[in-house]
């Protein structure tokens, strides 16, 4: 299993702002700058996560991007999942329908706990905690 460049990019992006003073902005060219995003794909990530509720956007002399809610409310989780949908570590952790060992298939506990375990640590896990370390 692996996140998506879009989802780790995402990721690099919050990181940025979250190390930000309250309600600071900052230019999308300059996270794109020093977070070595490409400026047209962040673009689209800043879109996807001003959706998601996670930022907020203005134009203008004075816009910019800030967070739209305190780093330490916002899991790597909630990320993630915005950019790349529900995490899985196999498609039988979210849905057994498509597997024909359903009912019969040691490994399935196996990746429902780490599904789990994932899950929790992710979630569990503020940007605000990432920016203090």
């Amino acid at each position: 299993m692996q996140i998506t460049r879009q989802a780790d990019y995402a990721l690099r992006a919050m990181m940025y702002l979250s190390a930000l003073e309250p309600n600071q902005r900052a230019a999308t060219s300059q996270i794109a700058k020093e977070k070595q995003i490409p400026p047209s794909f962040l673009a689209k990530i800043i879109s996807q996560l001003s959706i998601a509720g996670f930022i907020h956007t203005s134009r203008g002399a004075r816009g910019g991007v800030m967070l739209a809610r305190p780093a330490a409310e916002i899991s790597i989780l909630d990320v993630v999942e915005a950019i790349d949908g529900p995490m899985a570590v196999n498609e039988c952790t979210i849905s057994s329908a498509g597997c024909p060992f359903t009912g019969n298939c040691p490994l399935h506990e196996l990746w429902c706990g780490v599904q789990r375990e994932l899950v929790s640590k992710l979630k569990g896990t503020s940007f605000a905690e990432i920016v203090q370390n």
